[in-house]
């Protein structure tokens, strides 16, 4: 039986504005000024401001070849990198950069963190991250895995559910994390490749998925007559192949990553007279303007115009729309890093002004979000990628965030404190009777720090120090 009624719903919509405003404060000061630059060439409504670059610049003035046999063997794979570089040869950078070094699990844990997960999930995937190896494959079966988890964390799981918590971590970055052998990888990362709907990508997810074998053997002649492809279809299929990453986990000692990306603070920070001074360094971000010649052109009478001048008219007025929002979003972003950032430094001043670990306090993204007035996924979205350069060397500003313990003194503590504390006594115990959990425990109740036994072995996993058994030295 068919029913009809009506109802109210309430639902909000973004606008253009809002939505430019929460892409670009996303964006790191370089990647910034890639966007601006395609912005740029892609509306002609929209223009550099010459003629206060040029008055900025016054003031300045003053005193792929890859084998195929890669795939054939998981030892002998090349290493992938991408570097950037987007400095001519007549730019000057006003302030410093450098190359984040970054662990590949430390990265994985990080991406983690961005979930909204129980706590036993939780500890689940940091299990499974903490097994995955250098290459950033998982080389053991779910059931020993199972086993393991039994055993260590005295949990109860199986295989569908470690599956779950796997396929969780099989989304993060880079692509192609978590698999199990060299098909899965490929494959994890073919399918973000699937978007682009192209025969090429269907056909390579095809190969590795029902030719395996035969791809890393190279009988095309099989793969051909198989599949029913032409050669040149074969030969896109495997460009798509060998543009993928064997080893996501990257080739680098101690499981390093080097993110060979340049990063550039988007933040100045400097302490003088007794002040703190910010600044945001703008390095080649251009300002923009509208175009007159085409602002001039919409204030010009339509009637009598044909239908050409028109469609012309209402092109010129939708990418004026869009430059518009665009320079206002930009403004926006501005002043919302600007605001953040301030609300950090006074919540942080401690620190700010001798760069003393121990007076870091503790701050989540709600602290920020209530002294600022904005939203904590706004909040968010500002702390991510971004960078401050102050006199005590440069930090991404999540390193300023913590959860906070009490003392018995009543005296709340940054866990980053009680992590300190912790490294230290590891550093300076007798490796020949290595401190257990529970006797770090006491050592912390001994300094006025209740942490229960299950919160010092999560700070330690999180700390990469082993167990005692496995730190004893002979």
């Amino acid at each position: 039986m068919l029913k009809q009624d009506l109802r109210q719903k309430l639902t909000q919509k973004l606008s253009p504005l809002q939505i430019q405003t929460i892409k670009l404060l996303e964006l790191p000061t370089l990647e910034l000024e890639q966007r601006i630059k395609k912005e740029l060439e892609e509306n002609p409504v929209l223009d550099e401001d010459a003629e206060k670059k040029d008055s900025e610049e016054e003031e300045d003035e003053k005193p792929k070849d890859v084998s195929l046999s890669d795939y054939s063997s998981e030892d002998n794979t090349p290493s992938y990198k991408l570097y950037v570089n987007n400095r001519g040869k007549d730019e000057r950078p006003q302030y410093n950069t450098f190359s984040v070094r970054e662990s590949f699990h430390q990265n994985l844990v990080m991406q983690l963190g961005y979930r909204r997960l129980d706590p036993r999930t939780r500890e689940l995937a940091l299990f499974l991250i903490g097994s995955l190896d250098d290459s950033g494959y998982l080389r053991r079966d779910l059931d020993s895995v199972s086993d393991d988890i039994s055993f260590r964390l005295n949990m109860e799981t199986n295989v569908e559910e470690l599956e779950k918590v796997l396929g969780m971590i099989q989304e993060f970055e880079p692509a192609g994390v978590g698999a199990r052998d060299l098909r899965e990888c490929l494959l994890l990362q073919l399918a973000q490749l699937e978007q682009d709907d192209s025969s090429a990508v269907n056909n390579a997810e095809a190969i590795i998925k029902d030719y395996f074998q035969e791809f890393t053997k190279k009988h095309y002649e099989k793969i051909l007559s198989r599949m029913g492809i032409s050669q040149e279809e074969l030969k896109a299929a495997i460009d798509v192949i060998v543009r993928l990453n064997p080893r996501p986990g990257g080739q680098i000692d101690d499981s390093y990553m080097e993110q060979a990306q340049q990063v550039v603070p988007d933040f100045l920070l400097d302490y003088k007279d007794g002040r703190l001074e910010l600044s945001m360094p703008k390095y080649s971000v251009p300002e923009l303007k509208i175009n007159k010649r085409y602002k001039e052109y919409l204030g010009k009478p339509s009637r009598g115009a044909s239908q050409s001048e028109k469609e012309t008219a209402s092109f010129i007025k939708q990418k004026y729309d869009s430059a518009k929002w665009f320079i206002e979003a930009i403004k926006q972003r501005q002043n919302t890093l600007r605001s953040t950032m301030n609300a950090i430094i006074e919540r942080q001043k401690d620190f700010f002004i001798d760069g003393d670990e121990t007076k870091l306090r503790p701050m989540v993204l709600k602290n920020i979000a209530e002294d600022t007035g904005l939203d904590i996924s706004t909040i968010s979205r500002v702390v991510n990628c971004k960078y401050i350069q102050t006199p005590f060397g440069i930090f991404p500003l999540k390193y300023f965030f913590s959860e906070g313990l009490v003392k018995e003194d009543g005296k709340e503590v940054s866990t980053r404190e009680i992590k300190k504390i912790l490294n230290d006594s590891v550093d300076q115990e007798n490796k020949a009777n290595p401190l257990t959990d529970e006797e770090l425990v006491a050592l912390l109740k001994e300094k006025g720090y209740i942490v229960a036994r299950r919160t010092v072995a999560k700070y330690r996993e999180q700390l990469k120090i082993p167990i005692a058994r496995l730190r004893k030295e002979l």
